[in-house]
């Protein structure tokens, strides 16, 4: 299945929310070995935050290979095509680091209570 992202967030994807949308969107067909395209025509503006929400946490319950069988991402600019790489490398270290990842959370956790 194809998705153009424009067409479902717009041009900017910046957001928990419009990750959040892509994931619920894709992960029942990625688990059920569907294969996916998320192409990207259109889009402008692309910030980490909306990649590991709609990407990363697919990280959590499909293995590293399958994900990449299955997902097809197409049309990112060179940054945008960064980005991604740089979430899916920060996902795979999180998901597959019980050390790693408590002391994420535990970051997130402090930073939450500063606020």
């Amino acid at each position: 299945m194809k998705y153009k992202v424009y067409e479902l967030i717009g041009e900017n994807c910046m957001s928990q929310q419009a990750g959040q949308q892509i994931y619920n969107l894709i992960h029942p067909q990625l688990q059920a070995g569907k294969s996916v395209e998320l192409d990207f025509t259109g889009v402008r503006r692309l910030l980490s935050v909306f990649f590991n929400f709609a990407v990363g946490q697919l990280l959590r319950d499909i293995k590293p290979e399958d994900l990449d069988r299955l997902l097809v991402v197409s049309h990112l600019s060179p940054i945008g095509q960064q980005t991604y790489d740089n979430v899916i490398e920060n996902a795979l270290r999180y998901y597959s680091n019980e050390n790693y990842r408590k002391a994420v959370d535990e970051m997130i956790l402090e930073q939450s209570l500063c606020s």
